[in-house]
């Protein structure tokens, strides 16, 4: 395709896909865009450290070929359009791509660039690895327990944005339709007259193809469960519906794999008990089983019948090595990953409840900063990997944010094009600066003694940490001592300046000095 706005590199070549499957060639080129506000800074920072991490871990032979597409704010002011169409055509192109923060703009047309992107391209999963980084702050007490992955379906649910503005014509028909088609639903619309009118569509198409990218990536990362997260006992439709179509289709495409919760309970009991009968198997089940009807007793039977049936692939302990499938209310959810982190590793959910959870999570580990994301289409294996954090433009060209979302977001992209090694050393190498306590403003000013440095810097130590051995590792979460006043002096000096011992350069090299304590 011919380009009037983006420059091809030359030496290049596409990355495309085969049977399902990747095709990486040594010199992919990658669209990339800069980003807004902070965006400039974080993009210098992060190419080096991608561009670095390939040269340590291949020696040469392989190489990054960068493509700027445009979007966003620069986009805006160079072609007078927000997203053109050849920053669509270059991704849908190229397949595989990443970029920084972007504005939203203000008013009519567009909601979210970043939302637009992932319609117009079908990118239906938003994942969201999170994870802690030992030494990195933390209000809690044991973050070190926090390694989830959430699925957040990116296409459906809010984000379909079928919305009808209160004192709208439209709002006014829908309303009149609604009501004469449905008396009853429209009658539990408490204040109908003031009432905006939102709709929230989940289809089986939609929930099965997220799920199924759920279970193939926890089935390939040997993760130990996949949790169905939904509010389904209030919308049995649409979030109950949910977690219905994936059990069925773990079940249905892979039966020797997975193994569901229930399943473990009925074959668990049969285990410790092998006389026992399916009815009494029923009664462990369900304890409420005495007070159902012959109906609902009925069903428990038959699920205890199908659950033993497995007993030549999962008895005997067998399903102790199965993937584990499992569900919970959202609400609980929210509660258990605070107060029980360790029980949670892969997730899977609609839009909204990924949302709240997956930026809930990132605060226990050091907050959206250093969150990683990325929106892909497993069937078609376009991918853009992306900041999770805004633009700050009050920090815009200070060299002074954080650039670990879109670093680890680009640690995201080398694993999904397999390359494992430069993945791995981008670990490494922002783990072990971490460690080191040299760090950007956001962590420095919670972390005792340590030495603040700008993002550039920050993108150096984490280039010198891939060669060298991690220095020990010193906790800040809120249940040391130290981190108890770090948390306390978070919150006591929000709002206000504080010193932080910073990197300074003198003429010859960079050295660092600590300042001495007050």
């Amino acid at each position: 395709m011919t380009y009037q706005n983006i420059q091809v590199p030359a030496g290049g070549a596409k990355i495309t896909i085969k049977n399902g499957k990747l095709q990486v060639p040594d010199n992919p080129i990658l669209p990339f865009v800069e980003g807004d506000g902070t965006g400039r800074d974080i993009w210098r920072s992060a190419v080096r450290v991608f561009d670095a991490a390939v040269e340590k871990a291949y020696k040469g032979r392989r190489k990054i070929h960068w493509m700027e597409v445009y979007a966003g704010e620069k986009s805006f002011k160079k072609f007078n359009n927000w997203l053109p169409d050849e920053t669509t055509d270059a991704f849908r192109e190229f397949l595989v791509g990443i970029k920084g923060p972007l504005t939203t703009p203000i008013g009519g047309g567009i909601r979210s660039l970043n939302v637009a992107l992932r319609k117009i391209l079908d990118l239906y999963v938003c994942l969201r690895p999170v994870r802690y980084f030992p030494g990195v702050p933390s209000p809690v007490r044991n973050p070190e327990r926090v390694n989830m992955v959430i699925f957040r379906e990116n296409i459906e649910d809010i984000y379909a944005g079928i919305e009808f503005a209160h004192g709208s014509e439209e709002n006014q028909k829908f309303k009149q339709l609604f009501k004469e088609a449905f008396p009853k639903e429209f009658a539990k619309i408490r204040f109908p007259e003031t009432s905006g009118i939102g709709l929230k569509p989940v289809s089986a198409e939609g929930t099965e193809r997220l799920i199924r990218a759920a279970i193939r990536y926890a089935l390939l990362y040997k993760r130990r469960s996949l949790n169905l997260v939904h509010k389904g006992n209030i919308m049995k439709f649409t979030e109950g519906a949910f977690k219905d179509w994936g059990y069925a289709l773990a079940k249905r495409e892979f039966r020797d794999q997975i193994v569901t919760e229930r399943e473990t309970w009925i074959l668990g009991n049969k285990e410790n008990d092998p006389g026992l009968s399916v009815e009494d198997n029923a009664k462990v089940v369900e304890p409420g089983f005495k007070m159902m009807s012959p109906e609902q007793q009925n069903s428990i039977r038959k699920e205890v019948d199908a659950g033993l049936a497995l007993w030549p692939t999962h008895g005997d302990g067998k399903w102790k090595s199965k993937l584990l499938i499992k569900d919970s209310i959202a609400d609980v959810t929210l509660q258990f990953v605070l107060v029980r982190p360790q029980d949670y590793d892969v997730i899977a959910t609609m839009n909204l409840n990924g949302d709240y959870l997956s930026d809930a999570l990132a605060a226990q580990v050091g907050g959206i900063g250093i969150a990683p994301g990325a929106n892909i289409n497993y069937e078609t294996g376009h991918a853009i990997f992306e900041a999770t954090h805004g633009t700050a433009p009050k920090y815009a060209d200070l060299d002074k944010v954080n650039p670990g979302s879109v670093i680890l977001s680009g640690e995201l992209m080398f694993r999904y094009m397999g390359w494992t090694e430069a993945a791995d050393l981008i670990i490494k190498g922002i783990g072990s600066a971490i460690q080191s306590r040299t760090v950007t403003f956001d962590f420095a000013r919670n972390m005792p003694d340590a030495i603040e440095v700008k993002c550039s810097e920050f993108g150096g130590e984490i280039i010198k940490w891939m060669d060298k051995t991690p220095p020990a590792v010193k906790s800040y979460a809120a249940s040391t001592p130290k981190g108890k006043k770090a948390v306390k002096r978070a919150v006591s000096s929000k709002g206000k300046k504080k010193p932080v011992k910073t990197a300074r350069k003198n003429s010859a090299r960079k050295s660092v000095k600590r300042k001495s304590k007050r």
